[in-house]
């Protein structure tokens, strides 16, 4: 399944989903949003009615939809009978159907209409850099068209919005900090809030304002709940009389009520959700995971030898820039008598119900590389954000079958740099202002970025992060900024223009300058006509008029000044150096204080305009 290990990533609606329109047998829709639903019948009529289909044990059972003429309404269009249904909520997830009466039950099975309804979830999942996590946008039910945007609240307030669910940093522990989502279009759909308390080498605690997450451990959904996860899940084989397997976590404080899953072959087994499982003689291998943390996949092991059919991965998740060139690696076992026929990788989207499994060919920007035992890599080079996907490995038997699973492959984001500022773009002399080299999803914590203005490399402090820091900003700042990260620093972002208002009543250096070229013109061009006037007081009246006229229309004498050579051809200013205990720097980044004993910064060179002759 495409990113089923990142909690379905593209997401979207089937149907009409708040005016959204498709048709599909399988609707995942959101709880609160509203879906209409056309009738599946092989010859739909306006007479035809609205049932729900269940099985009660071995009876298929179907009932009459009851219609309130408010939130559930029924539309009997010619040929095309929808059903609406507003406000969703997740006692509304059923099998539907149309049909003209009761009879042949299984008539209305055969054409039913399933409507999944899920809620938003904010996830968190242990990263591999450090005592760190990611956040994603999360439904529980994949949602087939892609949503406009994911919009990201950071304490109840608007972040940003971005194509990918992923949250574009990795967050370490801070109660205070509350994070949030939403689909646009959909803003009073929002996740419940989640703040992440502490994170340890082993475990991390998270705590939710509410929602299906806080339902694994209490009864009520309505109320806030502390979870604590393990940041590590592996199976543990143990052989007395029979051999049991355990689900066994890196984290001593896991909740005794702690439910589990298990995945005979690669699938999910619903019959049992505790710690412990039996190793049933079909399965040739077992997997596990805490339930509400399936993204934290373990490894597949074998449940009665060494010498079974494996696929696991190195990495489960991998961010890379647009580009750059990225490995997926897996390894692998099989059976010592059974070598594979082939090996090979698929890259898999979904477009609508639509699941396209595509096999990858070592050709192009391509690569396999297959020249360690049992471990297989997968490199693309020049990515490119159609890259972005679920890629899997699999094993291909010599009775030609391929070793299927249901367990989660790598999920690949290709992301781009991009500059953004805060509060904005625009601002006042004086302001704070953060610019932030953004991505789409999360780079790991040692990523070194560079900072360009006016396309020359800033010279800042060892360390930079993808933070810069302009506190007060001048108009010294303004320009066209830019960054790249080290390791690819051919790999840039465009270039972002921040403007700098001079304050009401300041005067910059260079509007001084101006003002007093003009005044040096202005003030001997006044004398003279003052003078000129005396002289001619005693001559004709009518003399004294013309000249007072010509006085009134100065425009020509304005366009003389203007095109007049200034004397200040080349304004350059001295390269600025600010020693560390400098109260005000002019660039800073967000990190901690380290000692440097002087900070050296590009020279600025300001050339006024002036009017070729």
């Amino acid at each position: 399944m495409l990113l089923a290990e990142a909690g379905c990533v593209f997401m979207g609606f089937i149907l009409y989903i708040s005016g959204v329109q498709g048709q599909t047998n399988s609707i995942c829709a959101l709880k609160g949003s509203s879906v209409d639903l056309l009738c599946s019948a092989k010859h739909p009529t306006s007479s035809m009615k609205w049932y729900t289909a269940h099985w009660n044990g071995s009876t298929l059972v179907q009932n009459e939809l009851s219609v309130d003429g408010n939130r559930i309404t029924y539309e009997p269009e010619e040929n095309h009978p929808a059903l609406t249904i507003n406000d969703l909520r997740e006692s509304d997830a059923n099998f539907y159907c149309c049909r003209e009466n009761t009879d042949q039950p299984q008539l209305c099975w055969d054409n039913k209409i399933q409507l999944i309804v899920s809620d938003l979830q904010v996830k968190v999942i242990p990263a591999t850099e450090g005592q760190t996590v990611t956040l994603m946008c999360s439904t529980s039910c994949p949602l087939t068209e892609t949503p406009a945007a994911y919009i990201w609240y950071k304490n109840g307030e608007f972040l940003y919005q971005d194509w990918s669910p992923w949250y574009q940093q990795l967050v370490s522990s801070e109660e205070a900090v509350r994070y949030s989502c939403a689909i646009k279009g959909y803003e009073d759909l929002r996740a419940p809030e989640v703040s992440v308390d502490s994170i340890t080498s082993t475990c991390f605690t998270v705590t939710y304002a509410k929602g299906r997450m806080c339902s694994y451990k209490q009864t009520s959904e309505d109320e806030p709940c502390s979870i604590t996860y393990p940041r590590e899940v592996h199976v543990q084989k143990t052989a007395e009389n029979h051999v049991t397997l355990t689900c066994h976590t890196s984290c001593p404080l896991t909740d005794s009520q702690t439910a589990y899953r298990w995945y005979h072959d690669g699938y999910i087994n619903i019959k049992t959700e505790s710690q412990q499982s039996d190793s049933p003689s079909s399965v040739e291998n077992i997997s596990c995971a805490v339930k509400g943390l399936e993204d934290l996949l373990s490894a597949e092991v074998c449940t009665k030898d060494q010498n079974c059919w494996t696929v696991n991965y190195i990495s489960r998740r991998i961010c890379a820039l647009q580009g750059s060139s990225v490995n997926i690696s897996s390894e692998y076992s099989y059976p010592n008598n059974q070598l594979p026929h082939s090996k090979s990788w698929f890259k898999i989207t979904r477009s609508g119900k639509k699941e396209v499994k595509e096999l990858i060919k070592p050709a192009g920007h391509v690569e396999y590389y297959d020249n360690m035992k049992n471990h297989h890599i997968l490199r693309i080079n020049n990515l490119k954000k159609n890259d972005s996907a679920e890629y899997t490995f699999r094993l291909q038997r010599q009775n030609g079958e391929w070793k299927q699973s249901d367990s989660p492959g790598v999920t690949l984001v290709v992301t781009g740099l991009e500059v953004k500022f805060t509060p904005s773009a625009v601002v006042t002399e004086g302001q704070r202002v953060t610019l932030t080299c953004s991505t789409s999803c999360p780079l790991t914590d040692n990523t070194n970025y560079i900072w360009y203005l006016n396309s020359r490399p800033l010279t800042l402090p060892e360390n930079q992060n993808k933070h810069l820091v302009l506190d007060p900003v001048s108009s010294q700042h303004a320009g066209n900024y830019s960054c790249a990260v080290k390791t690819h620093n051919n790999i840039s972002s465009r270039e972002k223009t921040l403007t700098v208002h001079s304050k009401t009543g300041k005067w910059t250096p260079a509007a001084a300058a101006g003002v007093g070229a003009v005044l040096l013109v202005i003030i001997p061009l006044t004398v003279f006509c003052w003078i000129r006037r005396k002289r001619t007081s005693s001559q004709s009246p009518r003399i004294e008029t013309s000249d007072n006229l010509e006085q009134l229309n100065p425009g020509r004498v304005y366009d003389e000044i203007s095109a007049q050579p200034t004397e200040q051809d080349d304004l350059h200013y001295s390269e600025v150096c600010f020693h560390q205990n400098h109260a005000d720097p002019l660039y800073s980044t967000v990190q901690p204080h380290q000692p440097q004993e002087e900070v050296p910064y590009a020279v600025v060179n300001i050339r006024p305009n002036t009017t070729p002759e």
